[in-house]
């Protein structure tokens, strides 16, 4: 992707500035004609940043009609029929976002219809887009990515797919596709990627998934199929929540080319040969958690995992020698809620120079793990541990010996960029002097009962913090109010912290709007987390916005004309109830793909 020179991101900022600004560039052709004629990655980018300031409303998409090609409009409660009669003027529109979405349905995809530059278009959890929206699909000739899973689509409206012959993704996930379905769309010979999870499919139909020579990525969780496809092209194959027969020697040329298995809250029927492959496995990722395996000596020929996920399984330290022969090429490591202890990461320790992410959360491990970890992992960026024996103190040997601090010997961990810690026994004074000598850290994650307004500010001011997190904490009025976030400081979770009162968060958060701040008080503060307008405004002096509401629904129809509607159709789908008002937006739900990529810190 091409990057924005200094000027022109400057020039950028001060046209979407405001509504005022938006005003003034509108009424100038010049500029318009200038807008029009932008290199598509820098109308991409102007775009992004309108509806990041919740500065896009509908006719303005007027002047992208010739320049935007990549529209993301993911969870924007507002968009409906009108905004979809401006979409469907984008000439050269490569991909398109609607997911959640949720006042789209079938006729509002109408003005898509014939769309031929239109690849890409996810239409995810759009429950009112049915049959009579696929029919519409159909004149996209050159679709070659579609997602329409959890939509209200049925099976009949699955089989219109197979005329859509350049498809190479398909997500039709939780709708009711079934074995004749599969037959049906065999003529999507260009398919790489298939998800179908949730679905009625059965062995029979799983059978026919051989039929698709060029098929990578499958995903078959929460189906009845039991066995493995034969599908030797295969790299990707889910299985969560299916019940499996084996993945055994008979697959082993099969699963050949298969890079990456999951099988989380699958049921084994023969537990003792699940997993063995006959030769080398050329998996590199592998998640396993939430099973009932208890043999886990199919680890030995895996030789080439680079992702492991153990967790909530039996996996204990006598299992733990089966892990340490292959680890020399693993990167991340789940073994959170096992039964593995402080001796299982001491047999560990040395045999994991590489990996970047460990997660021990709800297992006994206790301080001595800690030193393990920090002598014999030094690659560690990401490490999960919550609600484990660690109290922040190892008892040295003699009377009059002091307790040495445990997480003091995280600073050699110099990586070390996400650290998550939850703990009843954890005290204050274990927690300062330690985790201050991390500097590199960007995310940080505390529940201690213990944390005070002292620790809190000496914390934060950690000088790459972009996450923080203290949870159940008895931080007070006074301690949030002469608090003052790093420049870096992105998200501030205070859940839990009960002393806070809400007329304490309410002006902390509009005294930092940047500030992504939870709480039980917390409310949406940021006009960055605001609704789109659902219309476009009058044509008014751009004087008078500081005296309108510009959010308000324009009474006035379209601004303009399109080619595909006459004046009296516009006017028809102006009267319809397609133009209701939208239901309150649900608080704290962020709809800007921004925001929500910085979600929870700590996706282990």
């Amino acid at each position: 992707m091409e990057r924005e020179s200094g000027l022109v991101s400057l020039c950028m900022e001060e046209a979407c500035k405001s509504w005022e600004a938006i005003e003034r560039w509108r009424r100038q052709r010049r500029s318009l004609e200038h807008l029009e004629q932008l290199p598509p990655h820098l109308a991409d980018s102007l775009l992004r940043r309108l509806l990041r300031r919740r500065l896009l409303f509908p006719s303005l998409l007027e002047v992208f009609k010739h320049c935007v090609e990549n529209l993301d409009l993911r969870g924007e409660s507002s968009i409906d029929a009108e905004w979809m009669a401006y979409i469907g003027a984008f000439v050269n529109l490569f991909s398109l976002n609607l997911s959640d979405c949720h006042r789209i349905h079938s006729s509002t995809l109408w003005p898509l219809t014939g769309l031929a530059s239109l690849k890409e278009l996810d239409l995810s959890r759009c429950s009112k887009v049915t049959d009579s929206g696929i029919k519409h699909l159909l004149s996209l000739p050159n679709l070659e990515k579609l997602w329409i899973s959890q939509t209200g689509v049925t099976e009949a409206g699955v089989s219109l797919l197979a005329s859509l012959k350049n498809l190479s993704l398909l997500d039709l996930g939780g709708l009711p596709v079934t074995d004749n379905n599969l037959n049906s769309v065999q003529a999507l010979t260009k398919l790489e990627h298939l998800d179908i999870w949730g679905s009625s499919v059965t062995n029979k139909g799983a059978a026919l998934i051989q039929n698709f020579p060029n098929l990578t990525f499958l995903d078959l969780s929460w189906t009845n199929v039991t066995h493995v496809p034969n599908t030797r092209s295969l790299e990707c194959l889910h299985m969560s929540k299916c019940t499996i027969v084996s993945i055994s020697k008979t697959h082993s040329s099969t699963l050949a080319s298969l890079r990456k298995l999951v099988l989380s809250g699958a049921t084994f029927k023969t537990d003792p040969e699940a997993l063995f492959f006959n030769n080398k496995s050329s998996l590199s990722f592998l998640d396993v958690s939430n099973t009932s395996l208890q043999n886990f000596g199919f680890l030995e020929s895996m030789t080439k995992l680079e992702h492991l996920d153990l967790s909530c399984t039996a996996f204990s330290d006598d299992s733990v020698e089966f892990l340490a022969c292959i680890c020399e090429n693993l990167r991340s490591l789940n073994l959170g809620n096992t039964r593995i202890s402080t001796d299982g990461i001491g047999i560990l320790a040395g045999c994991v120079p590489h990996l970047e992410t460990l997660s021990l959360n709800e297992t006994s491990i206790d301080d001595h793990a800690v030193l393990f970890i920090s002598a014999t992992m030094p690659s560690i960026k990401t490490l999960d541990l919550s609600k484990t024996s660690i109290r922040g103190f190892i008892k040295q040997q003699g009377p009059e010996a002091e307790a040495e601090l445990s997480l003091a010997a995280l600073h050699t961990l110099t990586s070390l960029e996400a650290l998550k810690l939850e703990s009843a026994y954890l005290k204050e004074v274990a927690l300062l002097s330690p985790l201050q000598t991390l500097s590199g850290l960007t995310h940080l994650s505390i529940r201690t009962l213990s944390l005070t307004d002292t620790t809190f500010h000496q914390l934060s001011s950690l000088p790459n913090l972009v996450s923080l997190e203290i949870l159940d904490s008895v931080l007070t009025n006074h301690g949030l109010e002469n608090f003052k976030p790093q420049p870096s400081l992105r998200a501030l979770n205070l859940k839990g912290c009960w002393l806070l009162s809400e007329e304490c968060i309410s002006v902390f958060c509009k005294k930092y709007p940047h500030l992504k701040v939870r709480h039980d008080f917390s409310r949406v503060s940021s006009p960055d987390l605001m609704p789109l307008p659902r219309s476009s405004p009058s044509k008014i002096p751009a004087t008078s916005y500081r005296k309108r509401n510009p959010l308000l629904s324009s009474s006035g129809g379209f601004l303009d004309q399109r080619v595909k509607y006459g004046r009296e159709e516009l006017l028809a789908l102006q009267d319809s109830p397609l133009s209701l008002p939208p239901p309150p937006r649900d608080e704290g739900l962020i709809g800007v793909p921004e925001i929500l990529a910085e979600g929870d810190a700590f996706g282990l």
